[in-house]
C-alpha cells in the first residue's frame, strides 16, 4: 500500500513526489510515456518563456547558460532531479482507473506496455497528467490527412515546402520562423485580428521583421475550413469570401486540452462553466477525499492558466495536507488506545 500515487511525470508530478517523499510518505509515480513526456514533444529547438529559476522543483538549480533555458536543457535537468531523489517512476504504464474503496483508499488499474494489466493500492492519489495527447482538432475536411500535423518538431523535413501555420501564439510564431529559415514558404493563418499579446518579447521584433520583409505572410481574421492534397481553403471571417492557398503541409498549433476522462471517471465533479475540476485550491484536494489534482489537468478548458512555475507549488499544498491529516488520524488512534484514567 502506498502513501501516494501520483498519475503523471511531468514537471508537477515530479515536484508532488518529491514533496510527499519530504513528508516522509511514500509516493509511487504512473507515467503512461517517458517522464516530462509534454517537454518531450516540444519543438526541439524551442526555448522557454521562464526563466531557469522558475522552472526548478525540489530545491535543485536548473544551471542554464541561458536566461531563457532551452528544450534540451530542461530534459536534461529534469532527468537529474528525479534521480537526485530517488523517485519511484513506473513508465510506460498508463493508469485506467481510479476506484475509491469503502475503507476510504484507493485502487489503480493500470496497463503496461506490452499489455499487462495489474492492480495498485494508495491511501491517496495525485492526477497530475499533461494535455499534449489531446490537441484541439479543427473539425474540419481532410484534417486527418498525413499532410497535417498538430505537434511541430523541427523544419528540415519542410524545406523548400508550402507551408500553412494555423494558429497565433508563440507555438505558431516559432514554427513559423523556424520554417522560414529552411526556405519554407509561410503563410500564418489566424482568426484574430492580430497575434497573441503573449508572443515572446525578444521574439516578437524578429517575426514582425521577417513579415515586413515579405518573408512571412500573415492571414489575419480567417480560418482554414477544407484542406486539400494541393491546396488549402481558407475563409474570411470579415465578408465570408473564401481564398485557395498553394499548399504541401499544414502545422496546426491550435493547443491542447487535458484530458478529462480519467478525473470523472473517478467522481470528481467539474464546473459547468470552464470544465474545470473541483477542487480546493488551498490543498488541491478534489470533491473526493483523499484525491488531489495538479499541474495543468487543474486548469480548465485554457490550459495555459496553469504553467510549471505555478503548478509546481501545487506538490507542497498537496503533500502538507496528507501529512496534517496523516498525523490528525494517529492522534486520535493513539487516543483511542490509551488506558483509561491515562492523561
Amino acid at each position: 500500500m502506498e502513501d501516494v500515487i501520483i498519475i503523471g511525470a511531468g514537471p508537477c508530478g515530479l515536484s508532488a513526489a518529491i514533496e510527499c517523499q519530504k513528508q516522509g510518505l511514500s509516493a509511487l509515480i504512473i507515467e503512461k510515456h517517458n517522464i516530462v513526456h509534454s517537454i518531450f514533444l516540444y519543438p526541439v529547438n524551442m526555448q522557454f518563456f521562464s526563466t531557469a529559476e522558475l522552472l526548478e522543483i525540489g530545491d535543485i538549480p536548473f544551471p542554464s547558460s541561458n536566461e531563457k533555458p532551452y528544450r534540451h536543457e530542461a530534459l536534461v535537468y529534469y532527468r537529474r532531479v528525479a534521480d537526485h531523489y530517488g523517485l519511484r517512476i513506473a513508465t510506460y504504464e498508463e493508469a485506467e482507473s481510479i476506484i475509491k474503496e469503502q475503507d476510504g483508499t484507493f485502487t489503480i488499474k493500470t496497463q503496461r506496455r506490452f499489455g499487462e494489466s495489474r492492480e495498485l493500492k494508495a491511501r491517496n492519489v495525485v492526477v497530475s497528467s499533461g494535455y499534449f495527447d489531446h490537441p484541439n482538432m479543427l473539425g474540419i475536411p481532410g484534417e486527418d490527412s498525413d499532410k497535417v500535423t498538430h505537434y511541430f518538431r523541427e523544419a528540415h523535413p519542410y524545406a523548400g515546402m508550402e507551408v500553412a501555420v494555423i494558429g497565433g501564439s508563440n507555438s505558431a510564431v516559432d514554427a513559423a520562423m523556424e520554417l522560414e529559415r529552411v526556405g519554407a514558404n509561410v503563410t500564418v493563418i489566424y482568426r484574430g485580428d492580430d497575434l497573441s499579446g503573449n508572443i515572446k518579447p525578444w521574439v516578437r521584433p524578429l517575426f514582425d521583421g521577417l513579415v515586413n520583409k515579405g518573408k512571412i505572410r500573415t492571414v489575419t481574421r480567417s480560418r482554414v475550413v477544407e484542406i486539400q492534397p494541393d491546396h488549402v481553403v481558407v475563409e474570411s471571417l470579415e465578408d465570408g469570401s473564401h481564398e485557395q492557398l498553394a499548399n504541401d503541409f499544414v502545422v496546426a498549433m491550435t493547443g491542447f486540452r487535458p484530458d478529462r476522462g480519467l478525473l470523472s471517471a473517478s467522481g470528481i465533479e467539474m464546473s459547468e462553466d470552464q470544465d474545470k475540476p473541483v477542487f480546493d485550491p488551498t490543498t488541491m484536494e478534489s470533491n473526493v477525499p483523499g484525491l488531489y489534482v495538479a499541474g495543468v489537468v487543474a486548469s480548465g478548458r485554457n490550459a495555459n492558466e496553469v504553467f510549471i512555475e505555478t503548478g509546481r507549488g501545487h506538490g507542497k499544498l498537496i503533500a502538507a495536507h496528507i501529512a496534517a491529516r496523516r498525523l490528525e488520524a494517529e492522534a486520535v488512534r493513539d487516543t483511542a488506545e490509551a488506558p483509561y484514567g491515562a492523561n
